[in-house]
């Protein structure tokens, strides 16, 4: 992608996620996602076909830099699940894409779901070796909701606690319990 279509799609990006904050997904129109991001309807329909896809687009953009591999430069790394999960809180934290905001925006729920389908992968590398006597299939969904809302929490909080206390708590719920 050229610099230019970085640009407008950044500008759109950009438009969509300030609508976020103001209102519903399903109230947004794409009149006033290329109304804000001062782009032809043209060009919006040249980058994405829908406003859903838009969506998905934004989502992957997001939920990659919080998913990724890189290591964060103040997260602990690490294999187990609890270092992954402070990393995790680390790039929510501190993601400069606005994600705190859009977590806990009117659409929020529609980007935790995006979030609980990643953060599935995530505990379904550690399943086998955490402490539960119940079917796997009924722990996965258990862990990502449970997790998913203490993040919410976390945001609504102001996120003061710091990431690895913050998956210090949830692994010793999981491990007393």
């Amino acid at each position: 992608m050229d610099r230019r279509q970085q640009k407008t799609q950044s500008a759109i990006f950009g438009a969509f996620r300030a609508l976020l904050e103001e209102k519903r997904y399903d109230h947004i129109t794409v009149q006033e996602i290329i109304d804000r991001a001062n782009v032809g309807r043209s060009t919006f329909y040249a980058h994405f076909e829908t406003k859903d896809l838009l969506l998905d687009a934004l989502c992957r953009d997001l939920f990659e830099h919080v998913f990724e591999d890189d290591p964060c430069p103040y997260a602990p790394g690490g294999e187990d699940l609890e270092g992954q999960l402070a990393h995790i809180l680390w790039h929510i934290r501190d993601s400069k894409k606005g994600l705190t905001k859009i977590l806990v925006s009117h659409s929020g729920d529609l980007f935790m779901t995006y979030f609980k389908a990643r953060l599935k992968t995530v505990f379904q590398a550690h399943l086998s070796r955490l402490p539960a006597e119940v079917p796997k299939e009924f722990l996965l969904p258990l862990l990502t909701g449970s997790f998913g809302e203490m993040v919410c929490w976390w945001l609504a909080e102001g996120t003061h606690i710091p990431p690895e206390t913050a998956a210090k708590y949830f692994m010793n719920v999981l491990e007393k319990h």
